[in-house]
């Protein structure tokens, strides 16, 4: 079973691929082999980052920082790779430039931080990064940050800075997501069994990297990703990953990026694919839009994170004729829900899909939305014996 590794350039003796259950067919396909992606060590990273600053103090030269512009008129899609990526438009961050100094001075701050927990071999959360950096400048009454809101968009410019992860950097978030099913993974040198974890299953960790986490055997055919705990819940409760042979997470809304990073390593290392259930709203579009192509504002993660053979079985705009459902989950769209849909029906990666703008079309024409528990109107127990069921093996209903 694959593991959570690294490339070598040794030779190793060549492994059968993994089978994977293909919908809607009786017999397992196999899929096209997958290779995982090494990814490089920040300490050096930050090394050279430090380096270049003194090498041009040396030089009497401004000292300064090139930071890739993190907006959205310096992003674009990648037609080839199928997801988002940030484009080449820099920033340059100089000691001398007095509306810059400040700002260059707390990325090599927090640069500086970010380097002793690689050393101490310890991790911290943004949050605890934030007081670690914060202190009073010696003989002034200048702080370093005035409050998180100054330190939080530093780590993401270290991190395009120097191409690396946050999690890389040795940097955590609060964890968000859950996950059960058919994979026992090694968590931190600890051997856990996902089919064995109880009411809660799995909680992910915000740093998923292939040193933190292996994976040491799966039987599942696929992943199912839900949008909510609730959702998952129910799911859970019913043993739809073990009658299905799954896995099954949610991100708690919008997916944090160890949910993305782990969904990703699974999808890529193990070949397993990724079906994700969502309520059927512009918000759901839009969570379906980041796991499958990447998120605009981390356009720079999206290699690491996106998940362009991603389907999106549902909520569709269509299951309220289709599954007969009543009037009474209809939810009204607002106006922000209307200027929210069309933005994402112009999206480059949905512009151009016949069967997404069919999609939202169709949720503008009903007027109204709905959530994933509107099946449960049915049934307690609809939604994941019936409805998901006949998604998966109807590949007509799913959207790409």
């Amino acid at each position: 079973m694959a593991k959570g590794m690294k490339r070598s350039t040794k030779k190793t003796k060549t492994r059968a691929p993994k089978t994977v259950f293909k919908h809607g067919d009786s017999s397992p396909a196999t899929p096209k082999p997958r290779r995982s992606r090494k990814v490089g060590n920040a300490g050096p990273k930050l090394e050279g980052l430090a380096k270049s600053v003194v090498d041009m103090a040396r030089r009497e030269q401004d000292p300064a920082i090139g930071i890739p512009t993190r907006a959205l008129s310096n992003v674009r899609f990648n037609e080839k790779t199928r997801h988002v990526e940030m484009g080449d438009n820099k920033q340059s961050r100089s000691f001398f430039n007095f509306g810059q100094s400040k700002r260059f001075m707390q990325t090599l701050l927090v640069g500086s931080k970010c380097k002793d927990l690689i050393e101490m071999g310890k991790t911290a959360s943004i949050r605890q990064i934030y007081y670690l950096s914060k202190h009073t400048i010696k003989g002034t009454n200048e702080k370093t940050f005035d409050d998180q809101a100054e330190s939080d968009p530093i780590i993401e410019d270290l991190e395009v800075a120097i191409d690396a992860l946050r999690e890389e950097l040795h940097v955590f978030a609060s964890n968000r997501g859950n996950m059960a099913g058919y994979i026992t993974l090694v968590d931190a040198g600890s051997t856990l069994d996902c089919t064995a974890m109880g009411s809660a299953g799995y909680a992910v960790p915000s740093i998923c990297e292939p040193d933190v986490i292996q994976f040491k055997k799966c039987d599942a055919k696929f992943i199912l990703h839900v949008e909510k705990d609730t959702v998952w819940r129910r799911f859970h409760e019913d043993r739809f990953w073990q009658k299905h042979k799954c896995i099954i997470s949610h991100g708690g809304g919008q997916p944090a990026r160890g949910m993305r990073r782990l969904l990703r390593r699974m999808h890529e290392e193990l070949g397993l694919p990724v079906f994700v259930l969502l309520d059927n709203d512009p918000w759901g579009y839009y969570i379906y839009s980041v796991i499958k192509h990447g998120s605009i504002n981390l356009a720079y993660e999206s290699r690491r994170m996106a998940i362009p053979d991603a389907k999106f079985i549902g909520v569709s705009s269509f299951d309220y004729e289709r599954c007969n459902l009543s009037d009474d989950v209809k939810i009204d769209l607002d106006a922000s829900d209307v200027k929210r849909a069309k933005q994402i029906a112009n999206y480059p990666w949905f512009a151009r899909k016949r069967p997404w703008q069919r999609e939202i079309k169709k949720m503008l024409s009903n007027r109204f939305k709905m959530e994933v528990e509107a099946m449960i109107s049915k049934d307690l127990s609809y939604l994941t014996e019936e409805y998901v069921p006949m998604k998966l093996k109807d590949k007509k209903q799913w959207l790409d």
